[in-house]
Parts: C-alpha cells; structure tokens; sequence
C-alpha cells in the first residue's frame, strides 16, 4: 500500500500549472503580435488601435454592469486613486517605461496603457479566481487551461496594435504569473470569500472602469488622454474589500 501510495504522489500534478500555462500563453501571443505589428504600415497600426480601444471600452463597461452596487465602486476608484497618487504608482510605472524605452526602444505612456489593461485583462474576473483555486484545491487546471487560449489569442491583437503598447503586454505575463500564483496559493482562505459572488463583482467592475478609461485613451478622447489610468489600481483590492464589509453590515431579514 505504501509503494502505491507514493507512486501516487509522485504522479500528482505540479501547483502552479495554471498560472504557468497562462503566462505561457500571454508571453507567446505578445511575441506574434509585436512580430505582426512590425509589418503594419502606420496608417494601419493607427486603425488598429482605434479598433483595440472600441473593444476595450466595450470590454469595460461589460464588466463595470457586473456591480451590485456603484457606490461600492465609485468609493473604490475614488479611494484608490488617491492611495495610488501617494505611494508613486503612475511614478514607477513611467521609470519602468522609460527603461524598455532605453533597452528596447519604442516605449511611451502606451506601455503603461498596455501594461495595466493587460493585466486588469489577464488578472480580474471571476475565471481568474476561480480557475486559481481549482488549480489551488483540486490541482485541475480545466477552467485556467480555457483562459489560456482566450489571453493567448487576445495578447496577438493587444501586442500588434503598437510597439510600445505591445511591449506593455508583453510586460504583463510577469504580473499574471506574480497575481496567479499568489491566488492558486492562496486558495484554501479565498474560497470562502468567493463563494459571495457580490465581492468578485466589484472587482471586476472597478476594472471595468479603468479599463474604459485606458480604451478613450486609446481613441484620443482629449479629456482621458490626461487620465492615468495605472493610479487608480489599488482600488482592484479596495472594491473587494467594501463589498464584503458591505455584506457585514446589511441588516439581517
């Protein structure tokens, strides 16, 4: 029996599969879509990022109707763009820019754009976290594995619409694999939490709105051109946490 048992375990799957497999995926798809982008034409990467900023404010506000509760949200993006301004996170990401810049060329504040709609993209959402802790809990990677092949096929497009941009992508496998590993590790305390589908929610809608703004930026609009759409992010960890201090306050019925 003992012979069996640790010929079992030695056959159990690896942690963390998930979360390398969609990197993978990101880092393969950024690659082919900046080897793509190279042979646009300006006049057609210009259109193709038009066309990338059209589907990412439509991704937005899909995942903005996703709220409960807008004040939740408002509180959270409002908060959290404050704790943003104060701890320099649109500062780093701009030093960051700046050294792909002098390393690889062609990096500008699109690379913040693609950066951080990338990873709001690639990291929030409910196939996200849940596929984390599957792979966490049951070490099956099945839903993980689907959201593989969606970033994957979505990182070619994203990577191909400008160099600098693409190279944000690019950048962001490093956050999927810090942000899903975190949560496949994380498993076991976090699925209670997200037995509450209110606390997923909220988070995916407070990304939902960062990411119209970053798709109006994309489009030119003058006004969300001036946003820095990187500050507001804390507010992916604020939303959650309301909405459950939300659900602790509701009067029992």
């Amino acid at each position: 029996m003992d012979g069996q048992e640790g010929h079992r375990a030695d056959r159990a799957p690896l942690p963390f599969r998930g979360a390398l497999l969609n990197t993978l995926t990101v880092l393969v798809g950024s690659l082919l879509g900046l080897g793509v982008g190279t042979w646009l034409p300006p006049g057609l990467q210009s259109v193709a990022m038009s066309g990338i900023g059209l589907v990412t404010v439509g991704i937005g506000i899909k995942m903005f109707l996703e709220t409960k509760n807008v004040l939740v949200v408002a509180a959270s993006i409002a908060l959290g763009g404050v704790i943003g301004k104060l701890i320099g996170i649109d500062v780093g990401l701009e030093a960051m820019s700046e050294a792909v810049r002098l390393r690889f060329g062609g990096a500008d504040h699109a690379f913040n754009e693609g950066l951080v709609g990338a990873v709001i993209l690639f990291c929030v959402g409910p196939m996200t976290i849940m596929g984390c802790i599957q792979d966490g809990i049951e070490r099956r990677i099945d839903l993980l594995s689907l959201k593989s092949l969606l970033d994957g096929v979505s990182s070619v497009f994203l990577a191909a619409a400008s160099r600098s941009y693409g190279q944000g992508v690019l950048a962001s496998a490093v956050f999927v694999l810090i942000v899903q590993s975190s949560l496949t590790a994380l498993a076991r305390p976090l699925k209670p939490l997200v037995k509450n589908p209110n606390i997923v929610a909220e988070a995916t809608a407070a990304g939902g709105v960062m990411l119209v703004a970053i798709g109006l930026g994309l489009l030119k609009v003058q006004m969300a051109e001036k946003v820095h759409s990187e500050v507001y992010l804390p507010a992916l960890v604020l939303a959650p946490a309301f909405a459950a201090l939300f659900e602790r306050k509701k009067p029992a019925i």
